[in-house]
């Protein structure tokens, strides 16, 4: 494997898995966040989200299973963009912003699936 796509991955699952820590860290206003949106069972979603953000990043970042590192982001990237990136309900300015996110993250799974492939 080049210097490019190790340095890829590794910034890649890098990613993933600061957001999740970033996300346990500030675990109770992300969860009062997704309560306030009527997420169902908060509590729970938070810290199995972000478990899975920095498990799978750091197995994507490090080579550990590389493929199901990808599908579990895969998944779980596809799940939090319907969830919480649906532009397709709102209007104006803010249905912008949210549907710049969803374009992003469809990048984002375009990337994991180059991962997924790769090995």
């Amino acid at each position: 494997m080049d210097t490019a796509a190790r340095v890829g991955f590794l910034l890649m699952g890098g990613m993933f898995a600061y957001e999740g820590l970033a996300h346990l860290l500030d675990l109770k206003a992300l969860t009062a966040f997704l309560a306030e949106r009527d997420f169902p069972a908060p509590r729970l979603l938070v810290p199995v989200g972000s478990a899975v953000q920095i498990t799978a990043g750091l197995a994507l970042a490090f080579g550990i299973a590389r493929p199901y590192a990808a599908w579990a982001l895969i998944i779980f990237t596809i799940v939090a963009s319907l969830m919480l990136l649906n532009f397709w309900r709102y209007s104006g300015p803010e249905r912008n912003s949210l549907r710049s996110g969803f374009i992003v993250n469809i990048a984002v799974i375009g990337g994991l699936l180059t991962a997924a492939g790769a090995g």
